[in-house]
């Protein structure tokens, strides 16, 4: 329930030209916000990691002045991908689906298989045949609509990109649709197939959680969002590895290197930060200052 770049002018001249020093962000009182700086261990100026969710009602979408600063401060916004490359869109649409020619009606008996057919026609007033050759995971995440307590719904990353986009910022991502793809078929497809119709059975109660998580990310309290994660119907602890831990530490890889070329903004699931195996602790493993900041 996913670089190799040409050294900044700025830091070839090094000690010929003063550097400009983005402007200076309150710290927060505790932990407990999702916008933190990241700094020091070689770094000539701070970077920014803020905790996104994927999907909220638009009008819970609001951006804190803390954080629109933190964009403008960043020299490039890097997201999980790249949603401003319009090659996204169209490796998403050829990556949903199975391999070798799986099809739904394989992973299910049938009549599981109807019971799924008929919550497609009567509850998303849309044909299970246009999907048939879909992953199941991903026509799981069809259903997150039915529980939002809106009709008018977005994404925080989607406003990031505004956001970005206002403030001429380039837009990066730190994997691939092939690869976010790939950790889906690490999972095998009739495990898939399981969780899909689970929810579709158990949707009220799905919606409870969905709506449990909602508040909690809107309140930043990272503890309880820690919690959550550990719950989390569809988190089981072999699947954490693929969907959270390892993706985790690919990023460190990554961010060691572009955080020294130059600031950046980077937003990532708020599940991303928490925990023994979060960024928020790995970068400190890593030697670097990382703050809190206030992001009301």
């Amino acid at each position: 329930m996913k670089l190799v770049r040409l050294l900044p002018l700025v830091l070839i001249m090094g000690a010929c030209t003063a550097q400009p020093q983005p402007d200076k962000l309150k710290t927060n009182k505790d932990d407990n916000t999702l916008l933190w700086e990241v700094s020091g261990n070689g770094l000539t100026a701070p970077s920014y990691i803020f905790g996104t969710f994927h999907l909220l009602c638009s009008n819970d979408i609001h951006f804190s002045n803390s954080l629109k600063q933190a964009v403008k401060n960043a020299a490039e916004v890097y997201l999980e991908l790249d949603m401003d490359d319009p090659a996204i869109l169209l490796d998403g649409m050829l990556l949903m689906n199975m391999n070798e020619g799986k099809k739904l009606s394989d992973l299910y008996k049938p009549g599981d298989y109807k019971r799924i057919e008929s919550f497609f026609k009567d509850s998303l007033h849309t044909p299970l045949t246009l999907f048939e050759s879909m992953k199941p995971a991903f026509l799981e995440s069809m259903l997150y609509p039915k529980m939002m307590p809106c009709k008018t719904i977005s994404g925080v990353e989607e406003e990031l990109m505004k956001l970005a986009k206002e403030d001429k910022k380039e837009i990066q991502g730190l994997e691939t649709m092939a690869f976010q793809a790939s950790v889906f078929d690490s999972i095998p497809y009739e495990e898939q197939a399981r969780d899909l119709l689970k929810t579709i059975d158990s949707l009220a109660s799905y919606k409870k959680y969905f709506d449990t998580m909602i508040t909690v990310y809107k309140s930043q309290h990272l503890n309880e969002i820690e919690e959550l994660f550990k719950k989390d119907p569809g988190m089981e602890d072999d699947h954490k590895d693929l969907l959270l831990n390892n993706r985790n530490a690919n990023w460190i890889k990554q961010l060691k290197g572009i955080m020294k070329k130059e600031r950046v903004f980077v937003a990532v699931g708020a599940g991303h930060l928490v925990g023994e195996m979060g960024l928020i602790v790995l970068l400190r493993k890593e030697g670097y200052t990382v703050r809190p900041l206030e992001n009301k």
